[in-house]
């Protein structure tokens, strides 16, 4: 199951994040990295300023056992498939899925 994040207007610079908080309990996060599937369904890693189907990554950041990652553009009536992957203190990797809908405003 995917989680949903609200929906992004393409004109719009937004910040969404994943609260791993409730789930890793006492331990916390040292990394985070962020995915989308391209237009194929391959999940591609994101990097600083790069654009994948019309979707641009423009940074990651942490804080706490946060992770946010901040995305710029998208193509309208779509619907991206964000992967969050953290590694851990304790040297653990975990993934979680979102939905990110783009629809013009």
């Amino acid at each position: 199951m995917s989680y949903r994040w609200p929906e992004k207007d393409p004109d719009e610079t937004t910040d969404f994040s994943v609260d791993w908080s409730r789930f890793l309990g006492s331990d916390s996060i040292v990394s985070a990295t962020f995915f989308v599937d391209d237009a194929n369904g391959t999940k591609t890693q994101l990097s600083t300023a790069q654009i994948v189907n019309g979707l641009q990554f423009i940074a990651t950041t942490l804080a706490g056992n946060v992770a946010t990652a901040r995305f710029g553009l998208g193509i309208n009536n779509t619907r991206y498939n964000i992967t969050c992957r953290i590694v851990t203190s304790q040297g653990l990797q975990y993934e979680r899925s979102v939905t990110l809908p783009i629809r013009e405003r």
